[in-house]
């Protein structure tokens, strides 16, 4: 799979947040923020923020003395079967919490073997999931999620990509021309949300921000049906703010 150049901001925290992690581990006995700031050489206002992210997700604790040590989160993530569940938990734990902020169902999508495939979702009474009337395999040309995953390949990985999975017209907004269509991916800026209006499916509109963890492509959605579109620009704008901890979780 060929991959884009590996976008800059958004997610530079998530390599400091690993960073700090690496340095509280080392220290079993519990560590400063002083002390955690001397090794990292990260300011003193960007590490305070890390702190209160990893605190947040259980990642990390402060101790009585206001050292920090390794949290819960972090020790489940052990290796083997138990890790993978841990992760999918923490991940399940993380999109609920961001579907009940945001008032929308979320994803995650990751491009795996050459395959759109959506790997977790948190969805409601109040925050219906898409139907998915379409495989998403068959339709990353139209949905958010593709379309986002999409833009994070190279030329050659896209036409690929639709040489086995031909553009077909799914709504009356659907874009059905391949030179349009990467015209679009192309002019896509990295922290922009990738916008599906009606173009999936009549009823639904849907957004999506990108997760970049290492050499993994990846995607964090919100879908809602048409008459809340109005949220739709909110809500993915929240989701990219806070998607931190999920590419954390991603790339632990």
């Amino acid at each position: 799979m060929a991959l884009k150049p590996e976008p800059t901001a958004p997610f530079h925290s998530v390599q400091y947040a690993l960073r700090v992690l690496e340095t509280i581990s080392r220290h079993s006995g519990g560590v400063t923020d002083v002390q955690i700031a001397r090794e990292t050489g990260l300011p003193t206002g960007h590490l305070t923020s890390l702190l209160l992210m990893l605190r947040r997700e259980g990642y990390v604790e402060q101790v009585a003395d206001g050292a920090y040590v390794i949290g819960d989160s972090l020790v489940l993530l052990g290796s083997g079967v138990t890790r993978r569940e841990a992760l999918e938990r923490k991940l399940q734990e993380t999109l609920s919490e961001l579907r009940d902020s945001v008032g929308a169902a979320v994803y995650i999508s990751r491009y795996i073997d050459g395959e759109v495939k959506i790997t977790q979702f948190a969805d409601g009474p109040r925050t219906p999931k898409v139907n998915e009337w379409v495989d998403f395999r068959s339709a990353a040309h139209a949905s958010a999620v593709g379309k986002c995953l999409l833009t994070q390949l190279d030329q050659n990985g896209r036409r690929d990509h639709l040489a086995r999975h031909k553009i077909a017209r799914l709504t009356s907004r659907t874009i059905t021309n391949e030179k349009i269509l990467f015209s679009k991916l192309d002019a896509q800026p990295p922290t922009v949300p990738v916008l599906d209006l009606q173009e999936y499916a009549v009823g639904t509109v849907c957004a999506a921000v990108p997760l970049t963890a290492g050499s993994s492509v990846g995607c964090l959605a919100p879908s809602l049906p048409i008459e809340h579109a109005h949220r739709l620009r909110a809500a993915a704008d929240t989701l990219n703010r806070r998607a931190a901890p999920v590419v954390l979780s991603l790339a632990l």
